[in-house]
């Protein structure tokens, strides 16, 4: 299930519910399993889910509302999109490009493959 070894697992279901937040399937409002159903699910301790939910919690994607449980926010669906944005310039975007560079791909030939993908990638 946890794939990325040199990533805490804490993070990779974090990034697991991010998924799900952009994908629709948690919308704002809604109510997280419990920590311990939740740890059932993914098959973690759940020490580890209670880290999640305390860095989303952080992060301001879901607000725990006391005997109730953990909810998604408002702004939810825009702070995982901004979170997201900034990681991929910040981390991706630099090697992604040192490697476009040394292969000599120009932007042009990038626009294109990328009109390219998403006439694809609209067809599914």
């Amino acid at each position: 299930m946890f794939k990325e070894n040199n990533k805490a697992i804490y993070l990779q279901i974090a990034e697991r519910i991010y998924d799900d937040i952009q994908a629709g399937n948690i919308r704002p409002g809604d109510r997280l399993p419990s920590v311990r159903d939740y740890a059932v699910l993914v098959q973690v301790n759940p020490n580890t889910v209670m880290r999640t939910y305390e860095t989303l919690t952080r992060e301001e994607i879901i607000v725990n509302r006391r005997g109730i449980g953990f909810f998604l926010t408002e702004e939810a669906p825009e702070k995982v999109r901004n979170i997201r944005i900034t990681r991929l310039k910040e981390n991706d975007l630099p090697e992604i490009f040192r490697r476009l560079s040394l292969l000599g791909i120009t932007p042009d030939e990038l626009t294109e493959a990328y009109k390219k993908y998403l006439i694809t990638a609209l067809k599914k």
